[in-house]
């Protein structure tokens, strides 16, 4: 919990630093970058949880094979899988270009280039996190963090580079927690590889990653279609508003990290947890203080992020909202973690039904919004969509986790 705050405070500091050193605008270009990036993280979104699922259920020789030949065979597919995607947005490229209002297509390509490191990152986190070792898991979380913050203030203070330079330097951060993680768990690379059954296999990862994929859609969508409704002008104070409430979620999300193996663990071997109880109460308390706070005093989180005075004065009005409607959002990470931890899968073609729902409504009510004569409406319009159907996907997740018996067919690996 330690090392995850530490680096999700440092990630933080990177956004006053880029708003301080570009224009709003610029900025809103990072911010819906970081949050494309996230989307293009969804194909591997479900590796990581399978990985540490598979690591910490593995108490055989022949099981620890298994989960070292999956761990390689994935690390190749997702070179292609990320290949496709670049011969995919190369096709739409200015379509793209318009769509995000990003007048450096070098922006773009760099954070196509992120996308790599962050769908390989899940894959050295799984093991790490399945082995417990949350030593090594936090202190490459921390290591990303300074990266990050480090390599940004350098290229925007120094270079005065723009929302390329700064990609530049995300991406340079997450191969950092691949290197160095990656040379943690080694020994994957060197286990003699075995027969794997890959169906099997696709029917945790396939669940998996459209569980967990729903939650980060419902996370990162508002952004992008903010930036493609809304003025560019406008989308930076949006954007800073945005990433008060979305930390919210980033430093509850180690209690779901912590959870997932104990619960995995406890399902193969019969003994009983209360990893669940432990991990919601302690976010709940978390996620109502943060809200309250934001509530009382909402200008305060942007002054002590260092804002300058005119993302103060517009983003302020928008933290509370911001803070409430993520709130749902926080606690529906743990169900859905504990749910696929517990191959309760029956919940996910719900999810992502929200998640689809939830698309197809930002869509129109953006399309209306960015009519309206008052800007901050309309912004306050797509943030209470985002709580709306958070709170829907919320109740999804209770339901599956207290008031349905729900799917737990999960084939083990022999």
């Amino acid at each position: 919990m330690f090392a995850s705050v530490a680096s999700g405070g440092l990630m933080f500091a990177v956004h006053p630093i880029v708003s301080r050193g570009v224009p709003p605008g610029e900025y809103g270009v990072f911010t819906t970058l970081l949050q494309v990036i996230a989307l293009m993280g969804i194909p591997a979104v479900g590796l990581q949880p399978v990985i540490a699922q598979q690591e910490a259920a593995a108490t055989t020789d022949e099981q620890k094979r298994v989960v070292a030949s999956e761990f390689r065979g994935v690390w190749t597919a997702i070179f292609f899988i990320w290949l496709a995607m670049i011969l995919v947005v190369a096709i739409f490229w200015q379509q793209a270009l318009a769509g995000l209002k990003i007048e450096n297509s070098a922006a773009l390509a760099a954070a196509l280039v992120v996308g790599l490191a962050s769908m390989w990152m899940p894959l050295v986190n799984g093991i790490l996190q399945g082995r417990q070792n949350f030593a090594w898991l936090g202190h490459t979380n921390i290591l990303n963090g300074v990266g990050r913050l480090g390599l940004i203030a350098i290229v925007v203070f120094l270079f005065h580079g723009w929302a390329a330079s700064a990609m530049s330097a995300v991406f340079a951060g997450m191969m950092m927690v691949v290197l160095v993680g990656g040379w943690q768990v080694r020994d994957v690379w060197k286990t003699p590889k075995v027969p794997v059954a890959w169906r099997n296999w696709l029917g945790r990862v396939v669940p998996l990653t459209f569980g967990l994929g729903a939650a980060t859609f419902m996370l990162s969508a508002d952004m992008i279609f903010t930036q493609n409704y809304f003025p560019r002008e406008q989308t930076g104070f949006y954007a800073a508003a945005g990433m008060i409430g979305r930390a919210l979620v980033f430093f509850t999300q180690p209690l779901s990290q912590v959870m997932f193996p104990k619960l995995a663990r406890s399902k193969a071997t019969g003994e009983k947890s209360h990893a669940l109880e432990l991990a919601l109460g302690a976010t709940l308390l978390a996620g109502l203080a943060a809200a309250i706070a934001c509530t009382l005093f909402p200008s305060l989180p942007l002054r002590a992020a260092c804002y300058k005075p005119d993302y103060i004065a517009i983003a302020s009005p928008l933290v509370p909202w911001f803070a409430w409607c993520m709130l749902p959002l926080t606690l529906s990470y743990v169900l859905i973690n504990s749910l696929m931890a517990r191959a309760k899968f029956s919940a996910v073609p719900w999810l992502v039904l929200v998640a689809i729902a939830y698309g197809v409504t930002l869509a129109m009510v953006g399309s209306y919004a960015r009519n309206l004569p008052d800007i901050q409406a309309g912004l306050r319009l797509m943030i209470q969509t985002l709580g709306g159907f958070n709170l829907l996907l919320f109740a999804v997740c209770a339901w599956f986790t207290w008031g349905a018996k729900g799917k737990t067919k999960l084939t083990a690996t022999k």
